[in-house]
């Protein structure tokens, strides 16, 4: 670890990589670490060896941003190609499409309701004595009623989640993905893709640079704080303070993988919500890259579970203990002069790629800055 670089980046995945480039186009010197063995964190790709297909390693990842400006920036490192995502879900009374369309209310319901119809009708459905909602199920309850509740969110989210969905926060249905038209796409925002190439050769252009410095299979310790003017931490936020106010709660996600012959299940991502299956979900990888032809497909079934020590955090829970454990971290963080947090994991926030890349996008000048002017760096990015 030499004392020539002026920054520590911890974390190889979107929020680490693109603050590097920022800051090594500003001038500055950046040695990213990373406990793994590879860049772009949990946007891994790689070919299978037996069939061929890119392969997500770890778990579905679609590009999607209503920010221009994010859009160009991650068609500079990588060719993007169109790619519409659309979820089904499989459950007791057939395959339906997901969000909620009016294609999957006409269908789950036996009918042909027009948009104004289907409005009137599902707004029937609502549960009407729950006034302001308290936690995910009153959310869902009061906008769609028991019966698509209990068929599409109840099962999965219990799954997903590890807990009652009544248990979670109402913020995580407060924009209920209900469309009253058939537009089945699974993200509104104009711009969306798939890297032809997948994740992995874009992250290694991204941090191509004469100012960037990678050191794989690093694993962080508090030791190397010392040798660096800042570090920007983008792992977990309590794992960096030694846990001393206890664990944040995350759930973290695993995969049975199988290389099968011809195509398993004709898309990308089929959604089990119902408990009679251990599983969230099931993916077929080769279905994000329709421009490419195999013979052969790569399925993993994921199953979600609670974060063990050993275990890489995906989701977190931000349950009630939760959030006053984080208020703890938070106050300790606001202390900091030479680190700043960055990230989902270094924010306790769940963020998808197109907001990592923005966050990251965003802090690195008023950090440069900082640096360049001996100024109070931003501890975390401005929400």
């Amino acid at each position: 670890m030499s004392r020539g670089n002026r920054l520590l980046i911890v974390g190889a995945g979107f929020a680490g990589a693109v603050l590097a480039r920022e800051l090594a186009e500003a001038g500055l010197s950046v040695l990213i670490i990373d406990s793994r063995d590879h860049l772009a964190g949990n946007c891994h790709t790689s070919r299978d060896a037996e069939s061929g297909v890119l392969v997500h390693r770890y778990g579905a990842h679609i590009f999607h941003t209503d920010r221009e400006d994010v859009w160009k920036y991650v068609q500079r490192f990588a060719e993007f190609r169109p790619f519409f995502h659309r979820v089904k879900a499989s459950i007791d009374r057939g395959v339906f499409g997901l969000p909620i369309t009016l294609a999957t209310i006409n269908q789950f319901y036996g009918k042909r309701l027009t948009p104004d119809e289907a409005r009137t009708f599902i707004a029937a459905l609502g549960d009407k004595s729950i006034g302001e909602p308290r936690n995910f199920e009153e959310q869902a309850l009061k906008f769609i009623g028991r019966e698509l509740y209990e068929a599409f969110f109840h099962g999965y989210s219990k799954k997903q989640w590890g807990c009652e969905p009544r248990e979670l926060s109402a913020s995580i249905l407060k924009r209920l993905p209900v469309r009253f038209n058939y537009n089945e796409g699974y993200y509104t925002d104009p711009w969306q893709g798939m890297p032809v190439d997948g994740y992995t050769p874009l992250f290694q252009r991204l941090v191509k640079h004469k100012n960037i410095k990678i050191l794989l299979s690093t694993p962080w310790t508090p030791e190397m704080q010392s040798g660096f003017r800042h570090v920007v931490f983008t792992g977990p936020l309590d794992q960096y303070y030694g846990h001393r106010f206890g664990r944040l709660g995350y759930r973290t996600v695993f995969w049975e993988n199988q290389t099968l012959p011809g195509d398993f299940q004709g898309t990308a991502v089929m959604n089990y919500p119902g408990l009679e299956k251990p599983y969230t979900r099931i993916v077929e990888h080769k279905h994000f890259t329709p421009w490419e032809t195999h013979e052969r497909t790569f399925v993993s079934t994921e199953f979600s579970k609670e974060t063990e020590p050993i275990d890489v955090p995906f989701y977190p829970k931000r349950l009630a203990t939760d959030k006053t454990i984080l208020s703890m971290y938070v106050e300790l963080a606001q202390q900091e002069t030479k680190t700043s947090f960055l990230g989902r994991l270094g924010t306790y926030r769940y963020l998808d790629m197109h907001q990592v890349i923005a966050e990251s996008l965003d802090f690195a000048p008023k950090l440069a800055r900082a640096l360049r002017t001996g100024a109070r760096a931003p501890i975390f990015p401005a929400k």
